[in-house]
């Protein structure tokens, strides 16, 4: 269920409940992956993928996974995109930037800016809080003892997922991964200057790539996920840029409200 919460999270954070978007949030289905191409090898950008995973696909996964483990913290900066679909099937674009600041096993703060939407959420240890800044008005609620914890507090009793929150369960030995249906790799590709290998897989009712640093630092460097229940496809894009040393204290993670600052209750999610 991991890609289906990174594309709510996207949905959330900008701000798509607005106006006449296609459903991120579909119930996932079976579904049967199908060739993409044939008659070159799997190393090559035209590699054939059949009803199965390539397991050196998924041991790039486990090695990036690893590291992704080791880092006592870490801060991220992500340039993202999303396709919102028309009622009339036309598709539009919009960008955000998310800011990662991050420490294992808790603590975090993400700043989430877009033109539809601008958030913050703090996480200390002890306390989840949302902030919407331009509009003064923020909730906190008491949190569990590890970031793995929350994200699955905030998913199950307030209906909310964070920004490309499988950062957090791809650095979580404990956290649950998706199984994919089919998965190979692409070909060497360079993003945004950093060599990196390029993975596609496919899971019931969404396609996703990443793009993985080589060397010692197998770093995801971008992330596309195509939702395959609008005939439109529809795509959300995330380049991300790391700081593996970063300067961070506990005041990083703590949310102190202004004077002017409004609090407000954090309903729990309709399904409640």
């Amino acid at each position: 269920m991991t890609m289906l919460r990174l594309a709510v999270a996207a949905t959330l954070c900008f701000g798509l409940s607005i106006g006449p978007v296609s459903s991120w949030a579909a119930t996932a289905q079976p579904a049967v992956a199908k060739t993409a191409a044939s008659g070159a090898d799997s190393s090559a950008a035209g590699a054939q993928i059949t009803e199965r995973v390539d397991p050196k696909s998924l041991e790039a996964l486990r090695r990036m996974s690893a590291f992704l483990q080791s880092l006592p913290a870490f801060a991220l900066t992500s340039d993202a995109s999303i396709d919102l679909v028309l009622r009339d099937g036309q598709k539009v674009q919009i960008d955000g930037v998310a800011r990662y600041k991050v420490r294992r096993p808790a603590g975090f703060v993400i700043d989430v800016d877009t033109s539809m939407k601008d958030r913050r959420f703090f996480y200390d240890g002890k306390v989840f809080t949302v902030l919407a800044p331009k509009l003064g008005y923020y909730a906190t609620v008491p949190a569990p003892a590890t970031n793995r914890q929350v994200l699955d507090v905030l998913w199950t009793k307030y209906g909310i997922a964070l920004p490309l929150e499988d950062l957090f369960r791809w650095s979580d030995p404990a956290g649950s991964r998706d199984a994919p249906q089919s998965g190979f790799r692409v070909g060497s590709a360079t993003v945004d200057g950093v060599e990196t290998d390029h993975y596609a897989f496919r899971e019931a009712t969404f396609d996703w790539q990443v793009w993985i640093q080589q060397g010692d630092q197998p770093l995801p460097r971008k992330v596309v996920i195509v939702d395959r229940t609008d005939p439109a496809g529809p795509a959300y894009t995330a380049r991300l840029t790391w700081d593996l040393r970063p300067t961070l204290t506990a005041d990083d993670f703590t949310y102190r409200p202004g004077n002017e600052a409004k609090a407000i209750r954090l309903s729990a999610a309709a399904a409640e």
